[in-house]
């Protein structure tokens, strides 16, 4: 027998040591709910369940934008429906005037009058229109992509046929003080402050006239002029330069990309919408220039009017169809938000039945364990007697 190390008690305060180690473990899972609180309880568990966490919040985010995205759109469509309506109600002004049983001019003027006042307020619906501080209907938040495209042929006579593209889906203001001028020498054609949405289409064959090509331009309410120089026999007539643009490109280039929307937890393309809506003021809509003070003039107004509406309703639809979309990404968003919880629970979360079990265990041999340590430290006094 040996009094100097109690081997039989050392063992047993190890193990009551390990046994309380165990216990504490035990209380803290128990207290916390998480099977893992420390990288020590599972390193690879943990750092698979961070990733998962990181993934959740994006996820959580991402509906969240998503849902702003709804009201943003909802908000566009809204003001949309009171611009249809005013359309609508030009389309019978100028119904009114283009029909021949008024015969007073102060009738068609008053009719004019009305369509103004709706045209203003169409203008101040495209400019007040926001969300968030963000104007919606002005044609900032569209996508302008600028085309220019030059053809080279040859032309005789004093005017010159040749084909040539230059043309911004919406108010181009990055085209702003450009010239563009065509043939060699003093003789040509220039177009010069080009901005707003322009398409004109010369018939072929026909010859045009300044005034004749500059009313096309204030017909669809742009900016912009149109110069023919030249007097003699035309040579061959070309682009004498190409636009560069911003990125270095002469074709085809965008300038702006409306209005993204993030509804996806990575930056990846596919996780990111673009909102996109064109200026719907008058100008935008093609009638910042009609007059239907004449019968004339009201009749061609009634096709402008309903291209607007034709070009509204398409804006309204394209809202529609974004939203439902957003609808649709929001509730998929949510699915793969409760699946990944689901599995970030399974490895994160401890499961209370079994680690009650493991607690009441080890609090028994805890209790054990310090028991049997009051008994080994008993051991020793067995020497006082072989003293006696």
């Amino acid at each position: 027998m040996r009094i100097q190390h109690n081997i039989t008690a050392l063992n047993a305060n190890r193990q009551l040591a390990s046994n309380n180690t165990s216990v504490s473990k035990n209380l803290e899972k128990l207290s916390s709910g998480f099977r893992i609180n420390r990288a020590g309880d599972d390193a690879a568990g943990l750092a698979i369940s961070e990733k998962m966490r990181a993934q959740i919040s994006g996820l959580d985010t991402a509906k969240s934008n998503a849902e702003d995205g709804i009201s943003l759109v909802q908000t566009a469509e809204g003001a949309l429906t009171e611009v249809h309506s005013m359309l609508n109600r030009m389309v019978e002004l100028a119904d009114q005037s283009a029909n021949g049983t008024y015969s007073d001019a102060v009738d068609r003027d008053n009719l004019q009058n009305e369509l103004n006042s709706l045209r203003t307020e169409v203008n101040r619906i495209s400019e007040g229109t926001n969300f968030n501080g963000i104007a919606l209907l002005d044609g900032t938040m569209s996508t302008k992509a600028v085309t220019a495209a030059a053809v080279a042929a040859n032309a005789t006579g004093t005017t010159g046929t040749v084909a040539v593209s230059v043309s911004a889906d919406n108010a181009g203001a990055a085209m702003n003080d450009k010239d563009i001028t065509f043939a060699t020498g003093a003789e040509g054609v220039v177009v010069d402050g080009a901005t707003g949405d322009v398409a004109v289409t010369l018939v072929a064959g026909k010859a045009y006239t300044e005034d004749d090509i500059n009313t096309l331009l204030s017909e669809q309410g742009a900016g912009m002029s149109l110069t023919l120089s030249g007097a003699t026999t035309g040579t061959d007539m070309a682009v004498a330069g190409t636009l560069t643009l911003a990125n270095g490109a002469n074709e085809v280039s965008t300038l702006t990309e409306g209005l993204t929307l993030q509804i996806g937890d990575t930056s990846d393309s596919f996780n990111q919408l673009t909102v996109s809506v064109g200026a719907m003021d008058a100008t935008g809509l093609g009638i910042n220039a009609i007059n239907i003070s004449t019968q004339a003039g009201a009749q061609d107004a009634i096709e402008d009017i309903k291209a607007a509406i034709n070009t509204v309703s398409s804006t309204r639809g394209d809202l529609g169809a974004t939203q439902n979309r957003l609808e649709h990404t929001i509730n998929n968003l949510s699915v793969t938000s409760e699946n990944m919880s689901s599995a970030e629970s399974r490895i994160r979360d401890v499961d209370m039945a079994k680690e009650m079990m493991e607690f009441t265990k080890n609090n028994i041999l805890s209790q054990a364990s310090q028991s049997m340590l009051a008994q080994a430290n008993q051991l020793p006094q067995g020497v006082l007697q072989l003293l006696q």
